[in-house]
């Protein structure tokens, strides 16, 4: 079993060679890629068997990073995710420096600024935002758990991560917040 740190390794090397990765993040267990290469994107697409007209989310280290790829981020959201107790996704307009096949038809992006120690050490290593999708066929049950993983996303991996595998803890995907044609706060999940 490797520790945190052949781990972080591992995905690392991964993600930089355009690889895909099963992985923990602070919510379920996630299938990932280097945000920025529209190939490793698609692959993502195809290994879960989702429509491009849902998008995925992106995970950041760091609201530096986020402002990198969303022109004027809304504040408001900035600050409910900042002061959210549980993990928090937001969708943001006017998207940028991503592949096209990851920005939604009107421009938005979800992203969520990773608060999980292994997600963060891996986008800071990496330097670029991560995909962080739920490691499942799209419409199948999310895994919360690593056993709950089915062997068709894992046998599609490039790596799957070995750290946190024995965790037992059961995590809920995060919540989803966006601003309204009114520009107040919503909440969709």
């Amino acid at each position: 079993m490797d520790t945190f740190d052949e781990s972080i390794h591992k995905a690392l090397i991964t993600l930089k060679s355009g690889g895909i990765i099963v992985y923990p993040t602070d919510t379920v267990w996630g299938i990932g890629c280097d945000a920025t290469n529209a190939t490793s994107v698609e692959r993502i697409y195809k290994i879960k068997q989702r429509s491009h007209k849902k998008s995925m989310i992106l995970l950041m280290s760091s609201e530096d990073m986020l402002r990198l790829y969303v022109e004027a981020p809304s504040e408001l959201l900035l600050t409910e995710m900042k002061l959210s107790k549980t993990p928090t996704t937001a969708i943001f307009e006017k998207a940028t420096h991503l592949p096209s096949n990851l920005i939604n038809e009107d421009g938005t992006i979800a992203i969520r600024i990773a608060s999980d120690p292994f997600c963060k050490n891996l986008i800071e290593h990496l330097g670029r935002p991560i995909i962080s999708t739920s490691a499942n066929i799209s419409g199948k049950p999310t895994p919360s758990l690593y056993n709950e993983i089915d062997d068709s996303i894992l046998s599609k991996a490039d790596y799957v991560v070995e750290y946190a595998r024995e965790f037992l803890e059961k995590k809920n995907p995060s919540q989803i917040i966006r601003l309204n044609e009114h520009g107040e706060l919503e909440r969709i999940r």
